[in-house]
């Protein structure tokens, strides 16, 4: 048991994150990026749309047999609540309402966790802002997997265990590595999150919430939309630790494959990131880049130097004030 191939510690630099030295080099060379940080107009009734079939879906899945329930859950359900978890994700950001009405982005979050069908909104935010502000740092990004996983998930057959498991490991790891206290918005979070649970219960029976577990479940589980978790900061090459994909997925994904744009500039929506590619090319077209999800999985599965040690470390000093 243990860590009996690949690598047996993290990746320790002593460097600060590259995202914020390469903003100021870019918003100085192109000032126009500046005019991308606006609120997606489009980002509220993508996330109405999806909420809504989500919703009809409960109500077809009331008579299923439970072999075609979770195929329907792994198949549809499971791409549109990965897609609504990262609605969630792109407005953390303020991206649906604007910085100004930092208040709605939370209430819309809460709304667009409902067919997530567990409470997630509300401390996602809370941790997420870490993992921008102290990217890889010890402690405090707690997007860094922990060093019991790094030793006991070392093999082929416990990363694929592992990669089944990840909804698990993102929802208890805060509580380990960088515990905080509960807030109101998360309690609000909590019990809108159960209120809705129990109406869908009580409409429809038990399967349609079977569903929507089973649709969050699978659908970050071992799933191809997945891949970008690992895709994101896993070190495939030494000496980056956030990398781009531009494929078809970023389509229903808010274009999170655009991660190190994504970084370089959190408070640009997903839909605009393709456009900061594009004003500044000779920033993104030299570094290195994922073409395939389902390939990132695999690779990091079969490849000895891939696991969850195959991160980049430091440490932060903590700051003050927002991001």
């Amino acid at each position: 048991m243990g860590n009996s191939a690949g690598r047996s510690d993290f990746e320790w630099v002593y460097t600060d994150q590259p995202h914020t030295q390469r903003r100021k080099e870019m918003l100085a060379k192109y000032p126009a990026i500046k005019a991308l940080m606006r609120p997606d107009p489009h980002l509220k009734w993508t996330v109405l749309g999806l909420v809504l079939a989500q919703l009809l879906a409960c109500w077809l899945v009331r008579g299923l047999a439970w072999r075609w329930l979770l195929f329907w859950a792994y198949t549809f359900g499971g791409c549109v609540n990965h897609s609504l978890m990262l609605a969630i994700h792109d407005i953390s950001h303020n991206t649906a309402f604007g910085s100004a009405r930092a208040a709605r982005n939370r209430w819309f979050a809460i709304f667009a966790n409902l067919p997530v069908g567990l409470p997630y909104a509300a401390s996602f935010k809370k941790y997420h802002v870490d993992h921008h502000r102290y990217l890889g740092g010890d402690g405090l990004d707690v997007d860094v997997p922990t060093r019991l996983e790094g030793w006991l998930f070392c093999t082929p057959a416990r990363k694929l265990l592992w990669l089944a498991l990840q909804p698990f490991f993102y929802s208890l790891r805060p509580l380990f590595v960088n515990p905080k206290a509960l807030t109101l918005m998360e309690v609000f979070n909590v019990l809108v999150q159960l209120a809705v649970d129990v109406a869908i219960f009580a409409l429809w029976g038990l399967k349609p919430v079977a569903y929507l577990l089973a649709s969050s479940l699978l659908g970050l589980g071992l799933h191809p939309i997945s891949g970008h978790f690992v895709a994101e900061h896993y070190m495939f090459l030494k000496g980056h630790e956030t990398y781009s994909y531009y494929g078809p997925l970023n389509w229903i994904t808010f274009n999170v494959g655009y991660h190190v744009e994504h970084h370089d500039f959190p408070s640009i929506p997903g839909c605009n990131l393709p456009l900061v590619r594009k004003i500044a090319p000779e920033y993104y077209d030299h570094l290195p880049q994922h073409l395939s999800w389902v390939k990132v999985l695999w690779d990091f599965v079969f490849e000895d130097s891939l696991g969850p040690y195959a991160r980049v470390k430091r440490v932060c000093k903590l700051a003050e004030g927002g991001l």
